[in-house]
C-alpha cells in the first residue's frame, strides 16, 4: 500500500481511479485493500470539501426543479403560498422569501427537504 497526499487534479483523478479499482474487488474488511479503501476514499473527500465543495441549491431553483419534476404550473402550488398567486410569482422571481409558513407548507405538501428550502 502505497498512498500519499492528494496535492493537485492529478491525484485527486488517480485516486478516484484506484478507488474505482479497489471497489471492483470487493475486498472484505480486516484487508488491506480493504483499508487502502477506507483511507483513499477519506483522502478524497477531504479533498473535495476543498476543491469541490457542493453548493446547497437556492431554494428557488428547488421548488422549480420540483415543479418541473411534477409538471406543475405555479397555479398549481398557489395553495403552499396560502392562496396569494402575487405571494408565488414574487417568491419564485426571488423578489421576497419563503415565510416559514409556506416553507411548511411546501414540505408538507410536496415533499422538498426543509433544508434544501432554507438554504
Amino acid at each position: 500500500m502505497n498512498i500519499k497526499p492528494i496535492r493537485t487534479e492529478k491525484d485527486y483523478k488517480a485516486s478516484l481511479k484506484r478507488i474505482d479499482e479497489l471497489i471492483l474487488v470487493d475486498p472484505k474488511e480486516g484487508t488491506p485493500a480493504y483499508d487502502e479503501l477506507d483511507i483513499v476514499s477519506t483522502l478524497v473527500e477531504s479533498y473535495e470539501s476543498i476543491h469541490h465543495p457542493i453548493e446547497a441549491p437556492d431554494p428557488v431553483a428547488a421548488i422549480k426543479y420540483i415543479m418541473s419534476e411534477k409538471g406543475l404550473s405555479q397555479k398549481d402550488i398557489v395553495k403552499y403560498f396560502g392562496g396569494n398567486k402575487s405571494l408565488v410569482s414574487a417568491v419564485l422571481s426571488k423578489k421576497r422569501e419563503l415565510s416559514k409558513r409556506v416553507i411548511k407548507a411546501l414540505h408538507d405538501g410536496l415533499d422538498i427537504p426543509y433544508e434544501l428550502l432554507m438554504a
